[in-house]
């Protein structure tokens, strides 16, 4: 009897995720995971139950839905740039969309992009969606929009550059400031009735002449909510820190000042987050040692270096700026670590052999002494060559590093060479080339090994505890992609002649990993790749421990950027107290920061690639009625994104600017089809387009099917022609009517 009541529950619970929606008991029996014919059984008992008392109808035979009772439920909303609004439900799965509740503009009541929202339920449909109307703002993701400002006489607007800000925001004339009109500014509201039609808000900072490349960096800087300045109350408190390391510190730490310590870094680094130390042993293994910049020495929990980085969450890097998450003096003086320096750190320390297997780990504070600082390119020389300072030690390294790489692949680990745009920049930051970062050797070696130090102190806490008194970390979760999406993105592979095995779950890793090897060095290479990419699941913190399906780990954390990366800072503060005998921490309190991590991740995420889009359009623009060879890479009911290949730059072919036939878009096989002539393109396609323009404030390059402006002429001349005939015609009836 306990059994049919506990399925009852959880039948019910999934008619009220799914209001309305119709469901049978083999659809409510797969989302439970039910496989066995007893528990179907239950479920379909459950099903007659619910049924009967009334929580639930049968609205087609065999099909069920819940009883729609008028509720609220809180989440976030999702405007999208073509104006559509959704809210997301906190509770639910994430990038699970299905059950968005759709939201009419009007029903929106003053809520804004991302905010945290509580929802009334209606019974109204929109395409068998749920529908609702928000009744309370809970709580507003932002308040300050970058824009360009419209001044009259005694007031002002600001457009905001945000597309998904569907309002303009009107501003009094005692708060435009020296504001003028055209400029490129910073707005904040300061309040919004829900009867009134715009936001009211004040500027509170000029940003410049739009267009200009100060103006629109900082634009992007702002508009992703990260600010160039940190608060006096954290700069004071980072400048109160010594650059000198007492005896007393020195003897709580182990000493690795006399072991051969070095960094192996971008040429053009400031802050240096690690370093590797290396000793051949006796016994013929080596002893390495990741050694990790001890921020939480400097940055204690709840101080005003610690706010500000929770808020900031990451550095941000921007084609030509860093954004850092802490002040200079810690960023790239007290924690970096620099060569011919003592410094601080926290380290994982591991006995190898030469066939790369872990032997033995030692985690704990140290102070080491980096005797060497390489470039990428200097390291990947001595890989090369065999040649140079520390030749040997970086070859042994490589060699371990190869080993270690290729055990993850053999455990389904995916390898995901996405190619980085790179932009070289003239004295006033002009791009004068983009090319793409060739990663080597060199990169991966210092990969692997940080790879190493995260799983393992990932592991080494997971172990802590037993049954419900296990420990509170913070973890890297990557979990298994979908499995629609998987069978999408193998039919999108198909049409390139690509096959991924769908019908064995333990083959897809490797059969993901032998299309990514065979597209290498392809046109098609990054477009296949991005696709993988968005089929894959997003990557994000969180206390509950999961695995990391890209990297094949079971667990997974990241501990070696703490510099740069606040959940990094969070698992050295919980890493050490419990090496020091501390009790586990509080989840709930961590939980919430993890989220708060992830979304300043993304947002930086979004800020580097509104930069590099900016650039490229900058770029692009010096080849206005220029041809390319290019690939399509997305498809829609508005035109086709088209890639150019040689530069890696992204434009949009709007569908009417095609003036062959009438396109209309088919969504199933992501095409546009000729009306007339029937011809097709789709996702994949090479295709060649000319260059129409490159709009820098929208970031936005408009492309034109090669042929187009001949088209054009051709069709301007037809018009023309038409026109005079149509004249002539008239002309000579008017003379025909005067001669009777």
């Amino acid at each position: 009897m306990a059994q049919i009541d506990k399925i009852k529950r959880l039948v019910e619970q999934e008619f009220a995720k799914n209001q309305r929606k119709l469901l049978n008991y083999k659809q409510i029996a797969a989302k439970l995971e039910l496989t066995s014919t007893e528990d179907k059984n239950l479920v379909l008992m459950a099903i007659k139950q619910l049924s009967n008392s009334g929580a639930i109808e049968e609205v087609q035979p065999g099909k069920f839905a819940a009883v729609f009772i008028p509720s609220f439920i809180e989440g976030i909303v999702d405007i999208t740039q073509r104006g559509g609004a959704y809210v997301k439900p906190t509770e639910m799965e994430r990038g699970n969309d299905s059950n968005d509740i759709f939201i009419q503009k009007d029903n929106l009541n003053t809520a804004l992009h991302g905010d945290l929202v509580k929802v009334q339920l209606l019974s109204a449909k929109n395409n068998d969606r749920q529908t609702g109307e928000i009744v309370e703002i809970i709580k507003r993701e932002k308040t300050r929009f970058v824009g360009t400002i419209q001044v009259n006489a005694n007031y002002g607007f600001l457009v905001a550059d945000d597309k998904r800000m569907y309002t303009d925001i009107f501003i009094g004339k005692n708060d435009l400031g020296k504001a003028k009109n055209g400029e490129k500014v910073i707005v904040e509201i300061t309040h919004w009735m829900p009867h009134d039609e715009n936001p009211s808000g004040k500027v509170v900072e000029i940003l410049g002449k739009p267009g200009e490349h100060n103006t629109e960096m900082n634009a992007i800087v702002a508009e992703f909510g990260f600010s160039n300045k940190f608060p006096e109350s954290v700069e004071k408190e980072a400048a109160k820190f010594s650059d000198k390391i007492t005896s007393e510190e020195i003897k709580k730490r182990r000493d690795f000042r006399k072991i051969l310590t070095f960094t192996i870094d971008p040429a053009d680094a400031k802050d240096f987050d690690d370093a590797i130390s290396f000793v051949e042993l006796k016994d013929g293994n080596y002893e390495i040692g990741v050694h990790i910049a001890d921020v939480s020495h400097y940055v204690t929990l709840n101080s005003a270096l610690d706010s500000e980085a929770l808020t900031r969450g990451t550095s941000v890097y921007l084609v030509d700026r860093t954004i850092p998450m802490l002040p200079e003096k810690l960023s790239n003086g007290l924690c970096s670590l620099r060569p011919n320096e003592e410094k601080l750190t926290f380290s994982a320390v591991f006995k190898i052999n030469n066939k790369a297997e872990v032997l033995d780990e030692w985690f704990g504070k140290t102070i080491i002494y980096s005797a060497r600082r390489f470039s990428y390119e200097e390291a990947q020389e001595r890989i090369e060559t065999k040649e140079g300072d520390l030749a040997s030690e970086i070859n042994i390294l490589n060699d371990l590093a190869k080993q270690m790489r290729e055990e993850r692949f053999k455990k389904g680990a995916i390898s995901f060479e996405t190619e980085e745009v790179k932009f070289k920049l003239d004295e006033n930051f002009k791009p004068v080339d983009i090319y793409v970062k060739i990663r080597k050797d060199a990169h991966k070696l210092i990969e692997e090994f940080m790879l190493l130090a995260n799983k393992k102190v990932a592991e080494y806490v997971s172990k802590m505890g037993k049954g419900t008194n296990k420990y509170t970390y913070v973890y890297r979760v990557h979990e298994s992609p979908n499995e629609d999406k998987l069978k999408l993105f193998s039919s999108f592979a198909a049409r390139f002649g690509y096959r991924v095995m769908l019908d064995n779950p333990s083959k897809v890793s490797n059969s993901l990993n032998n299309l990514l090897i065979e597209v290498e060095g392809k046109p098609e290479q990054n477009l296949l790749q991005s696709q993988a990419i968005r089929t894959m699941s997003k990557a994000i913190y969180s206390t509950k421990k999961a695995g990391h399906y890209g990297l094949a780990f079971e667990y997974y954390s990241h501990f070696t950027s703490p510099i740069r990366r606040y959940p990094d800072l969070m698992a050295h503060r919980l890493l050490f107290d419990y090496l020091n005998g501390a009790k586990s921490a509080n989840q709930d309190d961590y939980e919430l920061m993890c989220k708060q991590s992830s979304s300043m991740e993304q947002k930086a995420a979004d800020a580097e690639r509104a930069s590099i889009k900016y650039k490229q359009v900058e770029y692009i623009k010096d080849f206005i009625g220029q041809t390319f060879e290019g690939i399509i890479s997305g498809v829609t009911d508005w035109g086709m994104y088209v890639e150019i290949t040689q530069y890696k730059c992204e434009g949009l072919i709007k569908l009417n600017n095609i003036h062959d036939d009438y396109y209309e878009f088919d969504e199933k096989n992501l095409c546009i089809i000729g009306r007339s002539t029937r011809k097709k393109y789709q996702l994949g396609d090479v295709i060649k387009v000319t260059v129409a323009g490159a709009d820098l404030i929208k970031r936005q390059i408009d492309l034109e099917m090669e042929g187009t402006a001949m088209i054009k002429a051709v069709r301007k001349n037809q018009e023309r022609f038409k026109k005079e005939k149509e004249k002539n015609n008239r002309g000579a009836k008017s003379t025909k009517k005067r001669r009777r």
